[in-house]
């Protein structure tokens, strides 16, 4: 079927409460059907399945939700699923790959975005922003307690050296911060950062780690007591990645009898966390809530660079290889 023939043929489920508007100009322009579920809140979440069933989409856009192979399997006429964004944790890679299915993502959406969430919260830890601003509101002026610190001279230890860890390094070499990194399929680093040859070596020698690094079963729980137990008195743990690449439990007690000091978390082991969860209790924490890749540059970033992708698929053409999570899909296809 050629792309012209292909025009208002296509189904596009997005799976969440919509996408940028040029995003969508650029479906309506290619005739396709676009449906959005979920809303803000996360509704009707359990119900994904259902909506692939009675949609019987093309191409789902995945913004929320878990696309496992009762998902995937909902529709025969499931062609292409694309990441509106990059973790791909909450697609079963797998079992599409078995099914026929190519999953894609957009890597080069919100790296940006990611690396200076990443660096304002490296602030927010180094010159206690958050308590400083309750304390304005509560009409407290005493500076006597203050122990806001510089980032300059710090060792900055970074997991993970793709583009994200690669434009934090960047956005750190001005502050005078000692970089290094430790990613078993990176070979050479970028000038100004010093990749060391172990976990270990990297949590014993920096005062702030920052992750970087996709959620994996050999990344799950990659950050637990153990690993705690061995950074610098004092230290922190920033993390923009993904929450369980990080033992909670294990990260709140060395919150409360150290050796850490600090940490600053986008990304929890399960979101939205529980209303109970120990972390609201800490003051030497600084928490978000997953927006580190959202701004309205790599919102619209994200949401083109996905209709791009799934079109790509769809109408055969050019398709984006840095995009494709199991490449041997496509190779079979053509």
């Amino acid at each position: 079927m050629s792309a012209a023939d292909a025009k208002s043929s296509y189904r596009v489920l997005i799976t969440g409460p919509d996408i940028a508007e040029d995003a969508r100009e650029l479906l309506s322009s290619r005739g396709c059907q676009a449906k959005c579920v979920f809303g803000e809140n996360g509704e009707e979440l359990d119900a994904l399945e259902d909506h692939v069933r009675e949609f019987a989409p093309h191409a789902i856009i995945v913004r929320k939700g878990n696309v496992d192979r009762a998902v995937l399997s909902a529709s025969d006429s499931l062609r292409v699923v694309c990441k509106h964004g990059v973790g791909v944790d909450n697609i079963a890679v797998g079992e599409a790959t078995e099914l026929g299915i190519v999953v894609m993502n957009t890597p080069t959406a919100n790296f940006n975005s990611v690396a200076e969430h990443t660096l304002a919260l490296m602030f927010a830890l180094a010159r206690r922003i958050p308590q400083q601003d309750r304390r304005v509101r509560q009409g407290k002026w005493d500076k006597r307690d203050y122990t806001g610190q510089e980032l300059a001279g710090k060792t900055l230890g970074l997991i993970g050296l793709g583009r994200i860890g690669r434009r934090v390094a960047d956005l750190a070499a001005p502050l005078q911060m000692s970089i290094l990194a430790y990613d078993p399929a990176v070979e050479a680093a970028p000038v100004g950062v010093d990749l060391v040859n172990s976990l270990e070596e990297l949590l014993s020698r920096a005062d702030i780690v920052s992750l970087h690094c996709p959620l994996t079963p050999k990344t799950r729980g990659m950050i637990g007591r153990e690993q705690l137990a061995l950074m610098r008195p004092g230290s922190w743990v920033v993390n923009t990645a993904r929450g369980a690449i990080v033992d909670e439990q294990a990260l709140v007690a060395a919150l409360r009898d150290g050796p850490i000091g600090g940490a600053a978390l986008d990304t929890f082991e399960t979101e939205p966390p529980a209303p109970d969860n120990p972390l609201f209790a800490l003051d030497n924490v600084v928490l978000t809530n997953h927006v580190g890749g959202i701004s309205p540059t790599s919102y619209r970033n994200m949401g083109v660079s996905a209709v791009q992708n799934v079109l790509a698929v769809l109408e055969g053409g050019r398709v984006d290889a840095s995009a494709v999570l199991n490449p041997e899909v496509l190779e079979q296809a053509r």
